[in-house]
């Protein structure tokens, strides 16, 4: 059972979830949202696809045109987020996790992916090359698992690989299996 820490800001108590949360991390193209979504169908909880939020909700600071992405605000995401992280029962998905509140998340997936599956994945997105490039190399350097033991306790951390059909399934059923178990509706 994950021990409730009290946190204070201003000396006033931060919220702690009431249910459960898990993030789903990873390098872009290691299957991240198609995990998500299938964790969301099989278990009921929300699925929330932060990439689509930031978009949709502008809670950004604009365009990078060098990297073909959005420039996140971290703190209008953070905002946005704190109601319905501290309901509980979310599946979140990103492809980095270290702004985000530990207390938001009781499991932290980081899912890992081949250089030669990552590159074609990467690719089919119509990626520009020096954009498939950076990802594969945040890949092999390990830049997101090491953010997340950077940022969450070890003992809330599972890295599964996702290269295949059948280890997508795998890694659904497994955090499936651990929803079945800690979320005390």
């Amino acid at each position: 059972t994950r021990r409730r820490v009290r946190m204070e800001v201003e000396g006033k108590a931060l919220p702690q979830p009431k249910r459960p949360n898990i993030l789903v991390t990873g390098t872009p193209g290691t299957g991240k949202t198609t995990t998500c979504e299938m964790i969301a169908k099989l278990s009921g909880w929300k699925h929330i696809n932060l990439s689509q939020m930031i978009k949709d909700k502008s809670l950004h600071s604009g365009r990078n045109e060098e990297w073909d992405c959005m420039i996140l605000d971290e703190d209008k995401v953070c905002d946005a987020l704190e109601d319905t992280m501290v309901e509980g029962g979310n599946v979140v998905d990103f492809h980095t996790c270290d702004f985000f509140p530990e207390r938001w998340f009781h499991l932290v997936v980081v899912l890992r992916a081949s250089n030669d599956i990552l590159y074609p994945r990467l690719q089919k997105r119509n990626y520009s090359t020096k954009k498939v490039e950076e990802n594969v190399e945040a890949e092999i350097m390990q830049v997101v698992m090491d953010e997340a033991k950077e940022s969450y306790k070890s003992e809330c951390i599972v890295v599964l690989e996702s290269n295949t059909v059948e280890q997508m399934e795998s890694n659904v059923k497994k955090i499936c299996d651990w929803i079945a178990k800690n979320d005390k509706k």
